[in-house]
C-alpha cells in the first residue's frame, strides 16, 4: 500500500486523527460487545412467558 502525504501527514495518520476527533465529539457509536455477547440479564428459565410480558407493547393491555 502506498502512503500519500497531506500536509506532512500520511493518509493513515490523517484518517486516525479524523476518527479520533469524531469519537471525541460524538462519543463511541458502537459498543465493544453486542447484547447477545453480554451475560447480564440471563433468564432463570422458571417462567417461559416472562420475556413476552417484559416486551409487551403498551397498547396491548395487561
Amino acid at each position: 500500500m502506498t502512503e500519500h502525504r497531506y500536509g506532512g501527514r500520511s493518509e493513515r495518520e490523517t484518517e486516525h486523527r479524523s476518527a479520533r476527533r469524531l469519537a471525541e465529539v460524538f462519543g463511541d457509536l458502537l459498543p465493544e460487545t453486542t447484547s447477545d455477547e453480554r451475560s447480564s440479564g440471563e433468564r432463570s428459565g422458571s417462567d417461559p412467558e416472562e420475556w413476552y410480558r417484559e416486551n409487551r407493547p403498551p397498547h396491548h393491555g395487561s
